[in-house]
């Protein structure tokens, strides 16, 4: 870990230009290229990259591409991920994604944070007046068994417990309680999800197919 990298994780400011961190982008961004430019159907090739760029990836987990991740070494993914076009994860402070999660496209994650004040934007002064440009990031974590519709924005330092569906184009701000639909600019809990959801109670759409394997 670099002596960014520890404050990023201190939640303190840091310097994105820092030669160190610039250097883990560099890489990083170089193998988005790498991904990008292959197959669909080159799935070793796929998969030796995302585990080259990811921190943490485990088995089962697919992502269609294009793909953005800024660090890569900060996330982690579990089981049987889903990730659809155009994934990004700006992922300066640290990311988590449990398992079973699925992604529709365009759904972006964002951990830094900027000063609201345009000079302070430009630059800040250390203690012995040497100007930086600087910022600070705030880690996202997302629960098991998530499924984001197309569009979805997760803001820094953001929550999202197990079970959680976000409706597409919302702009999630704000921690999200487990079992929640939630949707909307900002993002807000619209009721919890119950069994009274299950595709079983809407035959019009189930034709025959069942939650329940028969006996």
């Amino acid at each position: 870990m670099t002596k960014e990298e520890a404050r990023i994780n201190r939640g303190v400011l840091f310097a994105p230009g820092d030669p160190e961190l610039v250097a883990i982008k560099l890489r990083t961004h170089n193998l988005n290229v790498d991904y990008n430019m292959t197959h669909e159907d080159e799935y070793e090739k796929r998969s030796a990259i995302l585990h080259e760029i990811i921190g943490e990836f485990d088995e089962g987990g697919r992502i269609q591409g294009p793909i953005a991740f800024h660090y890569g070494k900060h996330t982690k993914i579990g089981k049987r991920f889903f990730a659809n076009f155009n994934f990004t994860v700006q992922d300066d402070a640290e990311v988590t994604i449990g398992d079973d999660c699925n992604f529709g496209p365009n759904v972006t994650i964002v951990t830094p944070v900027h000063p609201l004040l345009p000079g302070e934007r430009r630059e800040l002064y250390d203690s012995e007046g040497n100007p930086k440009h600087l910022c600070w990031a705030k880690p996202v974590h997302i629960g098991s068994d998530c499924w984001f519709g197309a569009n979805v924005v997760v803001c820094p330092g953001v929550t999202i417990g197990h079970g959680c569906v976000i409706g597409a184009g919302s702009v999630v701000t704000r921690d999200i309680p487990p079992n929640s639909f939630a949707a909307g600019v900002p993002c807000r809990v619209i009721r919890e999800i119950t069994e009274a959801d299950s595709v079983e109670n809407f035959p019009e759409i189930s034709e025959g197919f069942s939650a329940h394997k028969p006996e």
